[in-house]
């Protein structure tokens, strides 16, 4: 137990901690957070705040069996676990087994250094699932290898993780070249670097491409950090880079059955400034409609951070082989591919997408039980 002391005010609790640091907790948040505010089995909030005071006033707190018993003066009692004091202090957020820090990486990383995990081990172990779904958050793109020549092979891999999103695309989707695309990724031709989906109003999470086939020249498989672009972007233009978080633009995918669309920035922060999104397709952009006067220094910034998915020292490359699967973060990793001959053999990936909350709730509970 971390806790050592506590001191009563009216208006908080102060916890004074093993290592003689304080922490503040007003009584409003106290009352807020007591136990018996909460359903006995889904834990949902029950309390109706407007059914307190305002201010609660605190009149005693007992420290008994690493619980603090605090009384108030409207006779309520709350049994406050230590614990529950301790991962939540205000100010500071409490432990998350998702929150792994990104690795930011460039091309000296090497596409051989790309993570790599094999199949049979993350469908039969949870450890080993863990492991790699770590690496994957951590770094934003890894290899699955030995996979069975089947399209249900990657599925499984996916449904380890969480439930398939489905898109205006399917649930699936076969990248081949084929008569009549709606989408340039069922073509030959090369694919510049871009995320999937950004006219969509929540983008896919995570990627997974099994490549099943691969025999024609040509279609390598690129791939760029886009968080590092972003962050190198900031250091060297500090000015385009605020316009990319806070100018939103149009996307659009539209074919004969669908019209999706969205305004939203190029960049999106967290909430502690750090970069979570990016949303980059030069293909799906619409036409920009800011106004007249902001759109030389909005051009500026975009064709600045265009020019970065151009630059070597970002791209990894690498050719995909039958039974490969690269799985990546979608809304993170910049994708593209070289034009490839399909008179020269044939290209088959299949994919499928799982959104970021499944993929992060899986990590928590992989992590133990939820508390």
């Amino acid at each position: 137990m971390n806790l050592k002391t506590l001191a009563v005010r009216p208006d908080a609790l102060v916890v004074t901690w093993l290592d003689d640091t304080t922490t503040t907790f007003p009584t409003l948040w106290l009352r807020d957070n007591c136990l018996s505010g909460l359903h006995p089995e889904t834990h949902e909030r029950l309390l109706d705040l407007l059914e307190i005071e305002e201010s609660p006033v605190l009149t005693a707190a007992d420290l008994t069996d690493d619980t603090a018993v605090l009384t108030y003066a409207d006779g309520h009692i709350s049994q406050m676990p230590a614990t529950l004091l301790d991962q939540h202090r205000p100010g500071a957020r409490a432990p998350d087994a998702a929150d792994i820090p990104a690795a930011h990486w460039r091309a000296d990383h090497g596409a051989d250094n790309i993570p790599r995990h094999v199949a049979a081990p993350i469908l039969a172990d949870d450890k080993a699932l863990q492991a790699w779904m770590s690496d994957l958050a951590s770094f934003g793109l890894t290899i699955v290898d030995q996979l069975a020549d089947s399209t249900d092979a990657g599925v499984s891999v996916a449904e380890r993780v969480g439930f398939l999103r489905r898109t205006n695309f399917g649930t699936t989707f076969e990248v081949i070249n084929k008569p009549d695309p709606n989408n340039l990724a069922y073509t030959s031709v090369a694919l510049p670097l871009h995320t999937d989906l950004p006219n969509q109003e929540v983008p896919p999470g995570y990627q997974f491409l099994h490549c099943l086939a691969n025999e024609a020249t040509g279609g390598g498989s690129i791939f760029a950090d886009g968080f590092m672009m972003a962050e190198d972007l900031r250091n060297e233009d500090p000015e385009a880079f605020d316009l990319l978080c806070n100018v939103a633009i149009p996307f659009r995918f539209h074919d004969g059955d669908a019209d999706i669309r969205v305004h939203r920035p190029v960049i999106t922060l967290g909430a502690r400034g750090n970069v979570i999104e990016i949303r980059y397709n030069a293909h799906l952009a619409g036409i920009f409609d800011m106004s007249a006067d902001q759109m030389p220094a909005y051009y500026r910034a975009y064709r600045a951070y265009m020019a970065k998915t151009r630059d070597p020292k970002y791209r990894l490359t690498l050719k995909l082989q039958g039974g490969e699967m690269v799985v990546f973060d979608n809304r993170r990793v910049l994708h593209g591919r070289d034009a490839f001959d399909p008179s020269t053999g044939f290209r088959h990936l299949h994919g499928c997408y799982v959104d970021r909350g499944e993929f992060m709730s899986r990590l928590r509970m992989l992590d133990g039980p939820a508390a």
